[in-house]
Formats: C-alpha cells, sequence, structure tokens
C-alpha cells in the first residue's frame, strides 16, 4: 500500500469517526436517536447511555470522542505537511496510540461493566484502530526511509580516520 493510501485511510476513519462521536453526542441528548442503534439487550446504545458509566475522569465519553478524533484529524495534518519528519509521525501514531488505549478501555467499560455494547461507540472503536494502523505503518515508513538515508550518508562520507605512521 503506497504511503499516499495510508496517509488518506487515517484521514478517513478519523473523519468518519468524528462523524459518529458526533452522533454518540447528538445521541446522549436525543432519546429518539438511541432507539436507532439500539438493536437487542445487549447490542443497545440505550442501556449504554442510561447507565452510570457515560464519563470518564469527568468528562463525558463522547466528547473524548469527538476531541480524540480531531486531535487526530491535527496530527496527521502536521505529519503530511513534512513526510521525512520522524517527530510528525511520532505525535500522529501517539494521538492514535492514546485513542486506542482510551478506546480499549471504554469497551472493557461497556462490556465487563455495562453488560452491553453500543454499536455507536464499537464503530468509533474500530475506526480508531483503523487511524492507528495507517499511522502505525506511516511511524515505521517514515523512520526506515531517514534510516536508509543516513546510512547512505555515511557510505558516501570519506574516511575520517588518518593513518599515522612512525
Amino acid at each position: 500500500m503506497r504511503t499516499r493510501t495510508l496517509r488518506s485511510l487515517v484521514y478517513f476513519a478519523a473523519g468518519l469517526g468524528l462523524i459518529v462521536a458526533l452522533f454518540a453526542a447528538a445521541e446522549f441528548f436525543d432519546a429518539a436517536l438511541r432507539s436507532v442503534c439500539s438493536v437487542n439487550s445487549f447490542f443497545s446504545c440505550t442501556l449504554v447511555d442510561q447507565s452510570a458509566y457515560t464519563t470518564t475522569l469527568g468528562i463525558p465519553d463522547y466528547l473524548w470522542g469527538i476531541g480524540g478524533f480531531v486531535l487526530i484529524l491535527i496530527a496527521a495534518g502536521f505529519a503530511e505537511q513534512k513526510r521525512r519528519d520522524l517527530k510528525r509521525a511520532t505525535f500522529l501514531l501517539a494521538a492514535t496510540s492514546a485513542g486506542v488505549v482510551l478506546s480499549l478501555y471504554l469497551l472493557y467499560v461497556e462490556l465487563a461493566l455495562i453488560h452491553g455494547l453500543c454499536p455507536v461507540c464499537a464503530a468509533d472503536y474500530l475506526l480508531c484502530g483503523v487511524a492507528w494502523a495507517g499511522s502505525l505503518e506511516i511511524f515505521l515508513r517514515v523512520r526506515r526511509k531517514l534510516r536508509v538515508e543516513a546510512m547512505e550518508e555515511r557510505e558516501r562520507e570519506p574516511d575520517q580516520e588518518t593513518d599515522v605512521t612512525d
């Protein structure tokens, strides 16, 4: 897969994730929207939204999603501006990794504590994972290119050692 395609994948996953997170925010406030994604007693947005576990560190979970996907989109934009900058690729990877960690925590809360799964939330968890996979590959490619360039540069340099004979 081309690096350009990977960047597009990250943008697509983060953009769609943002839309889904905005829908999650809307359904939190509008009970009629919850019924759209309440399939049964286990796959139920209503079950999750009405539980006591809808905030993390005092912040509503939908805001974590909105803010997280905005951060990923910003990090992807920075990484694209200077494509060979390892720091920017690392920032993108860190943003998506933080999203994956939070997604895994929220998935644990839903499955182990609430005993249900919000399909909208699960879609966001999956989209965050896709963005992470793309950003990981981008990071690895940037690092690999920089290592190859550094090795080639060293090979082009004349020997710095001086031969001292008496």
